[in-house]
Parts: structure tokens; C-alpha cells; sequence
């Protein structure tokens, strides 16, 4: 699907900063060659649920949770970016600055989905990390959004050396 339509989401689901950070992320995104995909799963077909890919592999998913057309009660208002399963050498050696480093930390996804792996991120060990996803990000603010671009650098170039 479009990146077009993605935007198209963020425009009938969000409003004010929301509206500016998801569209930021999406121009970055699509700057970088990802694909984005509308998800048509039976328990997430009427929701906002999107897969972002690069290479046919996962970078993540962002689910839009506004107005419009099914509010996920599950889920915060606004909308969250989960990255995929980061679980990988390149996310435990990769230098780091530590303000990016210290907003990471802060959106490490621990015990919210019932199991969990042990992960090195950048030299700091985190239990139980989401078995399916690494970082979530709850209606990111401008800051986050630098760090998670920067996050999502290093999937795309993990992804790039293992092709």
C-alpha cells in the first residue's frame, strides 16, 4: 500500500504535534526505502495497524488509534510505534550516543506480552523484553522521534548486512 495512504491515516486519526511527529517519521521512512503495509489480519483488519518493511523484513509497526474507523480500547489514544524483535549483535555493540541511548532505555518494551527474551542494548542488559517487539514508543514527541530514527538506522543496516 501507498505511503500515501499511511499518510492519508495519520490525517483522519490524529491531530495537533501527533499529526506532525507521524508524518516526520513516515517522510523518514520512506527516505530510506521502507515500504509500509496495511495489516488485513482477522483481529487487526479494522484497525489502523500498519507494518513498516524494509527488504521484505520487519522494521516495525504503528498502530494509528484515533476517531476513525475503529478506536482500539486496548491501546493508548493517539497512536504507537512498536520495532520489531531488535534482538541482535548489532543492537548490543552499536556506539551509541547517550542521549539517544537514555531515550531508548526509556521505550524498552518489558513484560507488556507475556514472555520475554534477555537482550543486550548497547551494552545494558534488559529481562524480560517483549518476545515480539524491542522499543515501543507511545505518541512520540519530537525527541523520541530523533532517537528512533536512529533506531531504526541501525535495523535497516542489520538488515542490509545480512543480505
Amino acid at each position: 500500500m501507498s505511503s500515501q495512504s499511511i499518510k492519508s491515516h495519520i490525517h483522519t486519526s490524529l491531530t495537533g504535534e501527533a499529526v506532525k511527529n507521524a508524518i516526520d517519521l513516515v517522510v523518514y521512512f520512506e527516505s530510506q526505502g521502507m515500504q509500509f503495509e496495511l495489516s488485513t489480519t482477522d483481529y487487526l483488519r479494522d484497525k489502523q495497524y500498519w507494518y513498516v518493511k524494509y527488504q521484505n523484513e520487519f522494521i516495525g509497526f504503528i498502530l494509528f488509534n484515533g476517531h476513525n474507523p475503529v478506536k482500539d480500547e486496548t491501546e493508548p489514544e493517539g497512536w504507537v510505534f512498536w520495532s520489531d524483535n531488535y534482538n541482535s549483535s548489532a543492537f548490543a555493540d552499536f556506539p551509541l550516543e547517550e542521549s539517544i541511548k537514555g531515550v531508548a532505555y526509556k521505550h524498552v518494551d518489558i513484560g507488556t506480552c507475556g514472555g520475554g527474551l534477555t537482550v543486550n542494548l548497547f551494552g545494558q542488559v534488559f529481562t524480560p523484553v517483549c518476545n515480539g517487539t524491542t522499543f515501543r514508543f507511545d505518541n512520540p514527541n519530537s525527541e523520541e522521534i530523533v532517537a528512533l530514527k536512529k533506531l531504526v538506522d541501525i535495523r535497516k543496516h542489520d538488515i542490509s548486512r545480512d543480505h
